[in-house]
């Protein structure tokens, strides 16, 4: 019976998913490893505390809140979102549009862009809180409740490279970027202008199901067929600028923005 039971452990541990669940324990184990100082600091950091503070300004146990990861030297930041949604409201704030809708983008940036200009938002997704100034529309990307050629301004930042992998509740299919680059592209007049930022390499790669990374020189010559790039960055790694790096893992970013022919 043991030695079926060892026979069975080594076919599970020949799966992809038993490899990656042991991977997360190993991960799981050294996270505790590395947590046992963070805790002998914040004990003394607690007994100091409580030496010097007054009966009513104790720290009880049942009161504590340890946050044991934020001690560090620097801040740490995103950068994909640092990076990306300070270049696009640079951008659309520049362009001045008079009416401007954004596309599953994140919530922080739409907040934000909502602040200083009318700004309609559609998403598969309903935000949890309101906000007085963001019109909210719930709706797909593979189907805007938009005429057609109908808006001047339209972003939609780490979006499409979501669509068709089932993430976010959005059917299942392969075409699902293209799919809604083409109805974003139905729903913008000609000379309409749209930021979109996705993950690029030197190959398209289907990272199932985070997203898909594009090809960019393919990726940049499909857009040419229907728009004109008016400017390009790219994310890679912690640096912003007009340097392309291929990453098959995400870490490159390029912001697009496009006006259309």
């Amino acid at each position: 019976m043991i030695e079926k039971l060892k026979n069975i452990l080594r076919v599970l541990l020949r799966l992809p998913v038993a490899a990656e669940m042991l991977k997360a324990y190993d991960k799981m184990l050294l996270q505790q490893q590395q947590e046992i100082p963070l805790y002998e600091s914040f004990y003394a950091d607690l007994e100091q505390f409580n030496s010097m503070a007054s009966p009513e300004q104790k720290a009880s146990k049942e009161w504590l809140y340890p946050c044991i990861y934020d001690k560090t030297d620097t801040t740490g930041i995103d950068p994909t979102y640092f990076y990306q949604d300070a270049w696009a409201f640079e951008r659309i704030v520049h362009n001045k549009p008079t009416e401007h809708v954004d596309i599953g983008s994140h919530h922080k940036f739409v907040a934000h862009l909502s602040k200083v200009l009318p700004l309609t938002m559609v998403d598969i997704r309903p935000l949890s809180l309101p906000m007085e100034s963001i019109k909210f529309i719930k709706g797909s990307i593979l189907d805007l409740p938009f005429e057609s050629n109908s808006l001047s301004s339209i972003s939609s930042l780490c979006v499409v490279e979501h669509i068709g992998l089932g993430r976010y509740g959005d059917p299942i299919d392969p075409q699902g970027p293209q799919k809604a680059l083409a109805e974003i592209l139905r729903v913008l007049k000609p000379g309409g202008v749209f930021y979109l930022s996705v993950p690029v390499s030197n190959k398209y790669i289907t990272r199932f199901n985070a997203g898909v990374i594009f090809e960019l020189e393919s990726f940049k010559k499909e857009l040419t067929q229907n728009y004109h790039i008016n400017d390009l960055k790219f994310i890679v790694g912690n640096t912003f600028g007009n340097e392309f790096a291929p990453n098959d893992y995400f870490a490159t970013t390029g912001l697009f923005e496009l006006i259309k022919n």
